[in-house]
């Protein structure tokens, strides 16, 4: 697959071939939602936490006498059904995380390249380079390339100018190519790669 190739204010700078193998597949929905799954389940803290009967601190007298009352029969302050009393059935502090292959992993990342291929929603740039960290200059070559959403990834390291310029503008995000991952290319409209960038990619999945 041939693209074109230009710098971040759209002048061009030639064109590359991307590797069908790894931005030529046919996307497959299943694959991506598992692995943005996996994702957010990895990161979630699942630090929540309640007290259950056993843990609340209450006397364990019984409340009233068994009969002559009228109401009901109780023998505890510390049930779910009195204020202040433990709850019944609440999240307790636990991982939310699940197994995924390495293969899978791999897999849905080529596919989810490959969905954003197919979209005609891949941009190469030349590199992402910034002579200084402006974001107003930043912000002018994405206005002349229509570019509002977008997930930017560069070489092994971004440049610090690119990435001082890129932070203040919303729904744009620079990752390093050892942090692309199907989650954050999904939620983006549009993928910008560099060239080192599709070098790195295409070595990695191939």
């Amino acid at each position: 697959m041939k693209i074109d190739v230009t710098s971040f204010d759209g002048q061009a700078a030639g064109s590359i071939e991307l590797s069908d193998e790894v931005f030529g597949l046919e996307p497959r929905a299943d694959l991506i939602s598992r692995m943005i799954r996996w994702q957010l389940a990895k990161r979630r803290a699942g630090t929540h936490a309640v007290k259950n009967r056993a843990e609340i601190a209450r006397t364990g007298k019984k409340m009233y006498k068994q009969k002559g009352t009228g109401g009901a029969r109780h023998g505890s302050a510390r049930v779910p059904q009195f204020r202040g009393g433990g709850r019944a059935f609440g999240p307790q502090v636990r991982s939310h995380e699940h197994d995924l292959t390495k293969k899978v992993k791999a897999l849905a990342l080529r596919h989810a390249l490959s969905a954003k291929a197919k979209d005609g929603a891949i941009i190469i740039w030349e590199n992402a380079h910034l002579a200084e960290p402006k974001t107003r200059v930043l912000h002018a070559g994405f206005a002349k390339t229509g570019v509002v959403s977008a997930l930017i990834v560069d070489g092994s390291v971004p440049q610090t100018n690119f990435a001082l310029a890129a932070r203040n503008i919303p729904m744009i995000d620079v990752l390093p190519v050892e942090g692309v991952n199907v989650y954050d290319i999904i939620r983006r409209e549009k993928l910008v790669l560099t060239r080192s960038a599709v070098d790195a990619l295409e070595a990695r999945l191939k």
